[in-house]
């Protein structure tokens, strides 16, 4: 059974100012999660499920549909304020939904095989594709996922500040730590993190999640789990996200399961600010001189 891509393509996009998740940055109007997708079917991915908002349904349709009839499997599932379906009984005014591992459990009723976790505004490059689909076919388990691992040097946006889920990785290659670190930019030609009014160092090399995650579908489970306690905890703090590392950090510090960090070569890069969207488009226009990408990337 072929692995299944999971795109979360949820988010506000708050900094961006519009949808980023269906703007054009290719040749032909082609969206990052075009390229994602291209890459996945390329390396092997059976299926792609998008976690949306519902009320952009019609629009991703219309943009994806007819792109993707008979390459590959697609499905919708939509991140919601409903938090009742997760068994948490209680009313919990929020403004935004609950961040990245509450999107993931939208996905669980689409998924019954291996998959992958990808933002949909985050361009990863086919290495980490292929890296993926190999570990999804002959490594994974229910107790042994993965992740991609990015340096962090090669992930910042030269606009402001972003999230990253910095790593620490043992001489195995096994995920030992990961914080989430919410504001991570350039000070100079040093890169630090912010917390608390304070600035702390990174170095160069840092290993960092881009939110490239392997799972089975008994992660649904464990975080269903986890989100019910996480959000009894945080009723009274409307902008308590529940992110992924959360999720990764409780089952490393359990030893309910271990997460390979696969490092890549791959190019990746990301719009955080509109500011950044000149420097994508040049990006895959270079990746299209080069010849990783044709000019008309569905014909």
């Amino acid at each position: 059974m072929k692995p299944t891509l999971l795109i979360l393509a949820a988010g506000m996009a708050s900094r961006y100012g519009s949808m980023k998740q269906i703007d054009g940055f290719g040749p032909n109007n082609e969206t990052i999660i075009d390229y994602s997708i291209y890459d996945a079917i390329k390396a092997g991915f059976g299926k792609v499920v998008f976690i949306i908002k519902e009320e952009y349904l019609e629009d991703f349709k219309a943009i994806f549909e007819p792109k993707l009839k008979g390459k590959i499997e697609t499905a919708y599932v939509f991140q919601n304020f409903d938090i009742k379906q997760f068994g948490v009984d209680i009313e919990i005014e929020r403004a935004k939904p609950w961040g990245t591992a509450h999107a993931i459990l939208s996905g669980r009723t689409a998924i019954n095989e291996p998959f992958c976790v990808i933002n949909a505004d985050d361009f990863y490059g086919l290495d980490a594709y292929q890296k993926m689909v190999n570990f999804l076919t002959t490594e994974v388990s229910d107790s042994n996922y993965s992740m991609i691992g990015y340096e962090i040097g090669k992930t910042l946006s030269d606009y402001g500040s972003v999230s990253r889920g910095v790593c620490k990785v043992n001489e195995n290659g096994v995920l030992e730590d990961i914080n989430e670190r919410t504001k991570v930019l350039r000070n100079g030609d040093a890169i630090v993190f912010e917390e608390d009014d304070k600035q702390y160092p990174l170095t160069q090399d840092t290993r960092v999640s881009m939110n490239f995650w392997g799972f089975t579908p008994a992660v649904f489970q464990i975080t269903e789990e986890l989100f019910r306690d996480f959000a009894v905890q945080n009723k009274e703090n409307p902008k308590a996200e529940f992110f992924i590392p959360l999720v990764a950090e409780y089952l490393v510090k359990s030893r309910k399961a271990d997460f390979k960090v696969v490092p890549t070569d791959s190019k990746w890069f990301g719009v955080t600010y509109k500011e950044d969207k000149p420097i994508v488009k040049a990006s895959i226009d270079q990746l299209i001189k080069d010849g990783a990408y044709p000019d008309n990337l569905w014909n």
